[in-house]
């Protein structure tokens, strides 16, 4: 009986799904034709060798980070696997085209890595990842060399990199004003990109998934992808999302949670895909209840709502972005 009542959520929420994708992303253009090379992405390109990108650290520090760098006191409450609950295995592979990484340079110097995914929209230019991957850049800060992957691995750039446009980076205010535990349920970023060094808009290259916002907290089969900093191939893995509703106060909110092995640093901001007619859909990115999950067993997203579907608005639409009020 609870297997068939599950059916029969999933069969409701696949056709509120297309209703709601329906009206969150119109038609696409053809404003993302090939308009001649791109002399920022060719600099891009020659900046991110595969000895940097191999270098590059996780920009999710705290992702997997259980018995790892955060200090005890530091230590959010463990939000791992329960007793006894079964992990589904990851692999790697060589990745899919929609799927790939974002590389960016910090304050420092140092390179950055965190996962990300193309989503379908009007403009052809728009990459999902997670906030806390992407916060650093709102507004006219400096990309400091930030630039999206798809379908990176083993040091190739299979369909060259997509530098982010100035002032491209879309994060919820809220997201700036809580702060990255207060404000968990907020934890999803879009970013505008700019063509390749070919001049070839980045959903032309690759394609897109379709963005999905209000379907639930459960869904079954999920393929969950990732690229841990400093891997040569992306990690994929097949599980299914459950809702989880908070146990730190510090980490208010109820979340996707998801059940995946070895899904460490680097891998947040990584799509949790569900099949759709022609291709796969987006219902979550790793982020969001202690930034996408203490442990490298299971990982969280924020829930994709409103707020999601008011920031690809703002994002498709040239509003400016969001940032930090001090």
């Amino acid at each position: 009986m609870v297997r068939r009542t599950r059916v029969i959520r999933n069969a409701a929420t696949c056709a509120a799904a297309l209703l709601l994708s329906a009206w969150i992303a119109p038609a696409a253009s053809a404003d993302g034709a090939a308009a001649g090379p791109n002399p920022v992405a060719a600099q891009l390109n020659a900046y991110w060798t595969p000895a940097r990108m191999a270098a590059a650290l996780p920009g999710d520090t705290g992702k997997g980070a259980e018995g790892g760098s955060m200090s005890p006191a530091d230590s959010p409450a463990v939000d791992g696997p329960q007793p006894g609950e079964y992990i589904p295995p990851s692999k790697s592979f060589d990745g899919m085209r929609q799927a790939g990484t974002f590389f960016w340079t910090d304050t420092t110097g140092t390179g950055r890595t965190c996962s990300g995914s193309v989503v379908r929209s009007p403009g052809h230019t728009l990459v999902l990842s997670a906030g806390h991957c992407l916060k650093g850049y709102s507004g006219t800060s400096p990309k400091r060399n930030l630039g999206f992957v798809p379908q990176y691995h083993d040091g190739l750039k299979p369909f060259g990199i997509f530098p982010v446009r100035n002032n491209g980076v879309y994060v919820p205010q809220q997201y700036y004003d809580l702060g990255e535990h207060a404000g968990a349920e907020y934890d999803f970023a879009f970013a505008v990109t700019e063509p390749n060094q070919d001049g070839t808009s980045v959903q032309d290259a690759v394609g897109g998934v379709e963005l999905l916002t209000g379907t639930g907290y459960y869904h079954a089969p999920v393929r969950m992808i990732g690229y841990p900093a400093g891997a040569e191939k992306p990690l994929e893995c097949w599980s299914w999302t459950t809702r989880w509703a908070s146990d730190d106060p510090a980490d208010p909110g109820t979340f996707p949670r998801i059940a995946c092995d070895a899904f460490v640093g680097g891998t947040s901001g990584g799509p949790m895909l569900v099949p759709w007619p022609g291709g796969w859909a987006v219902i979550g990115v790793i982020g969001g209840y202690h930034t996408g999950g203490n442990t490298p067993q299971v990982s969280y997203s924020a829930y994709f709502g409103a707020a999601t579907r008011a920031l690809y608005r703002a994002a498709i639409t040239n509003a400016p972005p969001a940032g930090p009020t001090s």
